[in-house]
């Protein structure tokens, strides 16, 4: 399979041109200052693993370029209901258009519908694609590894806390956790670990148990992808990882919410 990263990451240099046609620095961050007061996103997860509880950050997820249209009847509002009910802590909320058919419009619509923080579940690597995650109402940003030099990082890192923005780091093998450590970011780090390895596409829930032993131990730790039976939590919580980001498994149930319920029972 092509390197899908290389592929996603040149798609978001033009976006990123065409954002800065459309608004000056400045511009956007007037936006980003009038946006909704920000919403604990690490400290939601904290208190939910606090009580004994699962910390869910729970996917809105329309498709993937991997298995194409995973939710037909998609409508982010309701999703984001369906979540709020059955337990999430937080939500993720994919905003890139060209491979996974988000939209900002459904992180605005999906916030707006309930009181959960949310992550903006895009592939970051320039400054005004943090600022716009501020002026949609993001209350936390995924910046990934794989495709940020360490200085980069560093940066983006340092300006979405500026913004008052959650930061969740994510990382899918020892080199990439080498460069996340390497950047020394104020901690305590929420440190993504993806199962799915984002150049292949394949899926490991390994690949987090492998790495556990290597983290800094303040590092809280989500587990991402493949969490798919309650057997995969259990394997998870045993290993004292109690923070999950899911998706696919819920997105494509009758009810996302009450899948999740079962998920974590």
């Amino acid at each position: 399979m092509a390197d899908i990263l290389e592929r996603i990451v040149e798609v978001k240099r033009d976006e990123i041109r065409a954002l800065k046609s459309r608004y000056s620095l400045s511009a956007l961050e007037e936006l980003a200052g009038a946006a909704d007061r920000v919403r604990g996103f690490q400290v939601s997860l904290r208190s939910a693993v606090a009580a004994g509880r699962a910390g869910v950050i729970a996917e809105i997820k329309k498709a993937s370029p991997s298995k194409g249209v995973i939710r037909a009847d998609f409508d982010p509002a309701w999703i984001a209901g369906e979540y709020a009910a059955h337990g999430a802590a937080c939500l993720s909320v994919l905003t890139d258009e060209r491979f996974f058919q988000g939209h900002n419009d459904y992180l605005v619509a999906a916030r707006k519908a309930v009181a959960l923080p949310a992550i903006r579940k895009d592939f970051l690597v320039d400054p005004l694609q943090v600022i716009e995650a501020r002026a949609i109402g993001a209350d936390c940003v995924l910046l990934i590894a794989a495709c940020l030099s360490v200085g980069q990082l560093r940066e983006l890192y340092g300006l979405a806390q500026s913004l008052g923005m959650d930061v969740l780091v994510e990382i899918h093998d020892g080199m990439e956790l080498e460069q996340v450590l390497s950047a020394q970011l104020a901690g305590p780090l929420l440190l993504g670990i993806n199962n799915r390895n984002l150049r292949t596409f394949e899926t490991r829930l390994d690949t987090t148990l492998d790495l556990l032993p290597r983290l800094p131990k303040d590092c809280e730790v989500v587990t991402e992808s493949g969490i798919a039976a309650p057997a995969d939590v259990k394997r998870m919580r045993d290993a004292d990882v109690h923070r999950f980001l899911i998706g696919e498994s819920l997105m494509r149930q009758p009810s996302p919410g009450q899948a999740l319920a079962a998920l974590v029972a």
